[in-house]
């Protein structure tokens, strides 16, 4: 089934669909297992990654990355958890993080999808990592009010 898409300077609103042809089950499967062979063989976000999740929950982990982000891209509602949590435990992490790991989504997203879709997932997934950063910042205490936008693909 087919949708109709919106997309605006390389964001998506919340009321937009990202339904396109090419965003389907099986390419979030792609991306998400793509994806995650980059980060565990990346020399900077890979270590994170080891650290946090168990060798034996990486299968656990997969589903629900796969769960997440078809409820964010084709809002299917199977994830039901709370992502900002974890990632505010994380010791460590800093801009060079996620900005390493928007290049990495995006060119996993660029493998897996036609242009329109790979544009979508990324405008959903650089919103994420702009959210989950500022949301760290701010639990920390940080002024955010000087914070420069996260740059993709250095």
């Amino acid at each position: 089934m087919e949708r109709d898409l919106k997309v605006r300077s390389s964001t998506v609103s919340s009321d937009d669909r990202a339904g396109t042809a090419s965003i389907d089950e099986t390419g979030i499967r792609k991306l998400v297992y793509g994806f995650y062979d980059s980060v565990r063989g990346d020399p900077l976000i890979g270590p994170v990654f080891e650290r946090e999740i168990e060798a034996d929950q990486w299968p656990v982990h997969l589903a629900k990355m796969c769960d997440f982000w078809s409820s964010v891209l084709l809002r299917t509602r199977r994830y039901s958890g709370r992502p900002m949590a974890p990632h505010l435990r994380m010791e460590g992490l800093s801009d060079a993080h996620f900005e390493r790991w928007l290049t990495l989504f995006q060119a996993t997203a660029h493998r897996v999808f036609d242009e329109e879709g790979a544009a979508v997932v990324m405008a959903f997934a650089e919103r994420i990592a702009q959210n989950f950063r500022l949301s760290r910042a701010l639990h920390r205490g940080e002024d955010t009010t000087r914070m420069k936008p996260l740059r993709v693909g250095v």
